[in-house]
């Protein structure tokens, strides 16, 4: 037998594998764009499954397709949605700007899927594609996925991350530390002080993300070609949203303005900004993980990270903070993908942006590595440090700006003295203290109480 068959389109006649369920179409593009041998990520067929099952129902709905091409899209489209054939997706993601081409994969795909003996004579355009056009299958296809990814899977991660700052803080609420600012010793925290800034950090992203998807949920479907409808039924758009809505129980409604979501990308460009801001806050965390993870001997030494697997392939004994180094790999990522989705934004020529099918490879895959970075940094590396207390201590009774505490008793220039005299001679300031002014040893042991000093106040 044949290794291919023959297709047909507009264009004319080619070769497409013999057991593949793409036609001529995606055949074309496959052709065209040998570029990064990616696919568009399975989050983003999904969307695509989803909202080719909604349209037929729509459609069904406003009686333009007959029930029985409507069971069978609908059934086929379910297949796709469910990621059961990603394999017949092999366009690559740098592509035509508009994602014409995944638009069309998915057409053919489902048509032959819906119909493989041609008895009811199932066509992609005509049928899968009914009152649709690329330029808002895949704009929705873009806010659908990310919507879903968002709330699916992100959040839930973000959510443990957050519970388990919380915990580790109440555990860690009277371990007193030193405080750095510039990375010089500072006034005392306490480990919980620490953890809950970190915690407070996490929990404003989940704010931001939640707000973003106000607006990424108003989705473009039934602006056809440019924003005008051309070819669907007025109440195609909302039919649509609310069939996507009952089948994935997330609230999406019809865009107010469908020129906004064709010929902008302003929601996703948006959601990426957030994501953004939560690699910062995840990077800061994992760095100061890091910090205080140093040494064992010669770094800080203030905690002690889970220990996963051996460091060096030459030293033997050493134990690297894998987990936060990968979470800062996954922090610059996302940094890098917003900067390509801003770029990508600002391709809306008119009415249809033209790097669609960047925005939403890029896009998803900044949620797919965030969600999994933030669960190991809560499972592997918040849940699980040791703190060393001998090594807190220690920094805390040489810490010569403990003297501060002092400032409204000695005045700032002796207790600068005293700092400064603390540090030279590597002694505890509360024994130069006892030198240079009249506090007794008790007035001092009760002014210069690390744990105290964190809770602020005269």
């Amino acid at each position: 037998m044949s290794d291919y068959r023959i297709e047909r389109d507009s264009m004319g006649e080619l070769k497409v594998p013999a057991n593949a369920l793409w036609g001529a179409q995606t055949q074309r593009a496959v052709d065209n764009f040998p570029i990064s041998h990616r696919p568009m990520p399975a989050a983003f067929i999904r969307a695509l499954g989803l909202i080719k099952q909604a349209c037929a129902e729509a459609n069904h709905d406003l009686e333009l397709l007959d029930a029985a091409r409507a069971q069978a899209i609908v059934a086929a489209a379910g297949e796709v949605a469910e990621n059961r054939h990603d394999d017949q997706f092999p366009v690559d993601i740098y592509q035509t700007g508009s994602g014409t081409s995944s638009n069309m994969n998915a057409n053919e795909v489902i048509a032959h899927l819906a119909d493989p003996d041609g008895q009811l004579d199932i066509h992609p355009n005509d049928h899968v594609n009914m009152s649709q056009s690329s330029n808002d299958v895949i704009p929705t296809a873009i806010q659908v996925s990310a919507c879903l990814m968002t709330s699916e899977q992100l959040l839930p991660a973000l959510k443990p991350l957050h519970q388990v700052l919380g915990k580790r803080a109440a555990e860690l609420d009277r371990v007193a530390k030193t405080g750095r600012t510039h990375l010089m010793d500072a006034m005392p925290v306490t480990l919980g002080q620490e953890l809950r800034a970190w915690a407070a950090q996490i929990a404003s992203a989940c704010e931001r993300l939640t707000d973003a998807l106000s607006r990424l949920r108003r989705l473009p479907q039934g602006g056809t070609a440019v924003g005008t409808g051309i070819n669907a039924h007025p109440d195609f758009g909302a039919a649509v949203s609310t069939h996507l809505a009952r089948r994935t129980g997330f609230e999406f409604e019809p865009s107010d303005n469908a020129f906004e979501g064709i010929g902008s990308q302003d929601a996703a460009v948006e959601l990426s900004g957030q994501l953004k801001t939560l690699a910062v806050s995840l990077m800061k965390i994992a760095n100061d993980l890091r910090w205080m993870n140093s040494g064992p001997l010669a770094g800080l030494g203030e905690i002690e990270l889970e220990a996963l697997q051996p460091g060096s392939s030459i030293m033997p004994g050493k134990v690297n903070p894998v987990i936060p180094e990968a979470v800062c790999m996954v922090a610059a990522r996302v940094i890098g993908n917003d900067s390509t989705i801003t770029v990508a934004g600002q391709s809306g020529n008119f009415q249809l942006n033209v790097m669609l099918p960047i925005v939403g490879a890029t896009l998803l895959e900044s949620l797919e590595i965030l969600a999994n970075a933030s669960r190991l940094l809560a499972d592997r590396a918040i849940a699980t440090f040791k703190v060393r207390q001998d090594s807190l201590d220690a920094a805390l009774s040489k810490n010569p700006i403990l003297v501060t505490a002092l400032n409204r008793v000695i005045g700032y220039e002796k207790g600068a003295a005293a700092a400064k005299q603390a540090y030279q001679q590597g002694r505890p300031i509360i024994d130069v203290a006892e030198e240079l002014t009249d506090l007794s040893r008790e007035e001092l042991t009760q002014l210069l109480d690390p744990l105290k000093l964190t809770k602020g106040g005269l």
